[in-house]
């Protein structure tokens, strides 16, 4: 009997193991990044090490960033005093970073996926699935187009989403979060990624809702930006409480009269009523909008964003002006105070007063018919 080769069974199981790379390392990238490390550890499916990759920068120090982080295993620009896991490699060549990974996860802000799936145009693996953590959309001639739509028409993948209240800094330090999974047809592909997100600190459950589990992360966005003009003002907590409600019901109608698909139920998930909270509650779309309303308007998001965030971007404010341009288009405009509001203040046709002289105001005619139409 011939002996077997374990130098050859072995490299046959490795090849069949999931891959990992985190496009992304900005916050809540890295925090992605630790959690999914802390995973392929423990999972015997998964390789152990985690790609990372990094839009190189130069620290005040004079060192690349890469650098910085592949020696201390901490990113010190974005999530300083946090190890990210002994198994996290950064690199800062795109296509080099996702060579061999069948497991992307991107996370980048909104604005600049287009140019990435671009450069990843047949640089990927013909069995890779996708998931997108992030928080926007892109408004085209044709409408609006959700970034996980535009990873899987850009690469030809399969793309999930995660969202959630998902305070990075909390989850860094192992605070109890919960999240959610969209995903379309394959519930063993959602498990995977299920699998692989999930912590004793950190709680994922699944949805097939793909386009309202991502629309609720793209749209609360808004709705914190409403929920900074009001603490900024110091209108108080009743103020807060009514802009939140209303900024909810928009979401859920905006939702559902683009994709008749939305589920009621996906905005009582982690990514819905919770992540809207989190989000008005702290955040840096909140952050930044109370900044601006205390300065009365005076100095552009450009420049508090630049103060405030270290780096990091601000997602609110340009997705108000990508919601704007799709509700102008459809004419929609009166039917979405709070939205339309927000958006006009953060272009200063409007004060920051207006934020509540212009969204209590009822919409003039029903959203959508029967139970989904707004009260």
């Amino acid at each position: 009997m011939a002996p077997i080769n374990t130098n050859n069974a072995q490299t046959n199981q490795d090849q069949q193991k999931f891959k990992v790379t985190v496009v992304g390392s900005g916050n809540w990238g890295s925090v992605a990044s630790k959690l999914i490390a802390s995973n392929t550890l423990k999972l015997s499916s998964f390789h152990d090490e985690v790609k990372m990759w990094v839009f190189e920068e130069t620290l005040p120090c004079g060192q690349k960033l890469t650098d910085v982080i592949n020696r201390t295993n901490e990113n010190v620009k974005y999530l300083p005093g946090i190890k990210l896991g002994c198994n996290v490699v950064a690199d800062p060549d795109l296509e080099n970073a996702v060579r061999d990974a069948n497991m992307l996860v991107f996370v980048t802000p909104h604005q600049f996926m287009e140019g990435i799936c671009k450069r990843l145009v047949g640089k990927i693996r013909s069995d890779a699935q996708a998931i997108s953590l992030i928080k926007g959309m892109e408004v085209k001639k044709e409408g609006p187009c959700m970034i996980s739509t535009l990873i899987s028409q850009q690469l030809g993948v399969n793309c999930c989403v995660l969202m959630g209240a998902n305070i990075a800094n909390e989850i860094a330090v192992e605070k109890f979060s919960e999240a959610t999974v969209g995903y379309r047809g394959n519930r063993e592909i959602a498990e995977n990624w299920v699998r692989l997100f999930s912590t004793p600190y950190f709680a994922v459950s699944a949805c097939q809702d793909v386009e309202g589990v991502e629309l609720c992360g793209t749209l609360k966005n808004v709705v914190a930006i409403a929920a900074g003009f009001v603490d900024g003002l110091d209108m108080g907590n009743n103020t807060k409480a009514a802009i939140m409600r209303i900024g909810l019901r928009e979401m859920k109608a905006f939702s559902k009269l683009l994709f008749s698909s939305v589920k009621d139920s996906t905005f009582f998930e982690s990514c819905g009523v919770a992540d809207l909270i989190t989000t008005c509650l702290g955040g840096r779309n909140r952050k930044c909008a109370e900044a601006f309303a205390k300065n009365g308007g005076r100095r552009s998001f450009d420049d508090l964003e630049a103060e405030m965030l270290q780096g990091q971007k601000l997602q609110g404010v340009s997705t108000a002006k990508e919601v704007y341009e799709v509700l102008k288009h459809k004419g929609w405009l009166e039917m979405f105070p709070l939205f339309t509001t927000v958006h006009e203040i953060c272009t200063g046709r409007l004060p920051p007063t207006a934020i509540v002289e212009y969204s209590e105001h009822a919409p003039k005619f029903p959203l959508v018919s029967g139970p989904t139409s707004l009260p």
